[in-house]
């Protein structure tokens, strides 16, 4: 024990300790590219899971951080992985608990530590000396694990339901409007899948193009309604700082999570008055143009976004989840034919060379319809994981330094359940 002041909080005992007392870090291991075998077991970088290899070099439960370049990011692994060597991971937990480790290290200010190089980077040794209060009971360890370990868990299981729900409805999309599915099956003759209002509206023949008869080939421009962003002078304080969302790319949500709930920068009414942003009613889709392009996103209310991306609603009828799904399949093709990348930038008159199959308005209205609680519960899903996370991050440094206890902890995680 490298000092003998001891901190006594609600009857857990914080000792002054250093964190090469609690854990031993080790450098990761070299995997180039080239030697990489897709597998069972999780590559770790610094940035967290870059793939997947058949073989592995640490047995799970660990705990990795980034050492070169991402600094900060903590990330706990449940089974067997292999940590590169931009990363440090925990080779002795002695004798802690794995999960209260995880929590504890995301308590930590790595920076504070880098070399403050142009590519920043951590030295376990220098890590190792860091002076740290640190609760050696392992009961109390274990509970703060299981606390924050439920939220992270319902959190997880709202992400994977995202998910299941959203990959239902690109699989209804697919199978109605880009394999023709139903048509197909009238063709050969099949039993019927679908409900017999549903099943008639679907032609029962492929025309000369090779899409259902009577449906049209158009450009996707001629099914939308074409929005624009603009950014507020940064110069001028009074457009800055409001309560109105302004979105780029950086918000955009994980591709399950699909909405935006909140955004890094919020605007004022002056900024929106005084720029070329506008507002994007709920429910738009978001497509990013330019940097990073292609990203998509639905707004999960009103708000507005910079000039690097245009908002998409759906025009004649055509509602916003079909516009959506139409929007990911054209992504995807494009991608496919251009071995990965999309364009360099998307323009107006992208929107215009882009083709897309459009059905019978009706059959649209039936696949929105349907859809629609899929969509409605993914929100949901999103907006209770936003409240989850906000709870664990105020549980975090309280649990960790003792200020608040289990009991006062665990009632507030029941309240939020």
């Amino acid at each position: 024990m490298s000092n003998s002041k001891f901190l006594t909080t609600r009857k857990i005992r914080f000792t002054l300790q250093t964190l090469g007392d609690i854990i031993d870090l080790k450098r990761g291991y070299d995997l180039p590219s080239k030697d990489r075998i897709p597998g069972q077991y999780p590559i770790i970088s610094s940035s967290g899971i870059s793939g997947t290899h058949s073989d592995y070099q640490v047995e799970g439960p660990g705990v990795v951080t980034g050492r070169y370049g991402t600094l900060g990011q903590i990330f706990y692994e449940k089974e067997n992985f292999w940590p590169l060597n931009t990363t440090l991971y925990v080779k002795d937990f002695k004798g802690n608990h794995p999960k209260f480790i995880y929590y504890f290290l995301k308590t930590l200010d790595f920076w504070a530590f880098s070399d403050k190089a142009a590519v920043p980077g951590l030295n376990r040794n220098d890590l190792h000396t860091a002076n740290i209060l640190f609760p050696n009971d392992l009961h109390y360890q274990k509970s703060i694990a299981s606390i924050l370990g439920s939220l992270d868990d319902k959190i997880d299981l709202n992400r994977r339901t995202n998910e299941t729900l959203e990959a239902m409805a690109r699989t209804l999309f697919r199978d109605w409007f880009v394999d023709f599915g139903p048509t197909r099956a009238k063709m050969t003759g099949e039993a019927p899948y679908l409900a017999p209002e549903l099943w008639e509206l679907f032609p029962d023949r492929l025309d000369d193009e090779g899409k259902p008869e009577g449906w049209e080939t158009s450009a996707f421009d001629q099914c939308i309604t074409i929005l624009t962003g603009g950014t507020p002078k940064t110069s001028v304080p009074s457009y800055w700082n409001g309560n109105i969302p302004w979105f780029s790319v950086v918000d955009a949500p994980a591709e399950s999570d699909v909405y935006v709930l909140d955004t890094t920068k919020k605007i004022t009414q002056d900024g929106l008055n005084n720029s070329a942003a506008s507002i994007l009613p709920e429910n738009t889709v978001i497509i990013s143009a330019r940097g990073t392009v292609g990203k998509l996103a639905l707004t999960s209310g009103d708000m507005t976004m910079n000039q690097s991306c245009y908002g998409i609603r759906g025009s004649n009828g055509y509602g916003q989840y079909f516009i959506l799904q139409a929007l990911k399949n054209i992504l995807t093709e494009l991608k496919n034919n251009t071995h990965g990348s999309v364009f360099d930038t998307i323009t107006r008159q992208t929107f215009s060379t882009i083709s897309t199959t459009l059905p019978s308005l009706r059959l649209a209205q039936h696949y929105e319809n349907m859809i629609s609680k899929y969509f409605e519960r993914i929100l949901v899903n999103c907006q209770e994981s936003r409240t989850l996370a906000q709870l664990r991050d105020l549980l975090l440094p309280k649990l960790m330094s003792g200020e608040i206890s289990i009991r006062d902890a665990e009632k507030m995680v029941e309240d939020a359940a």
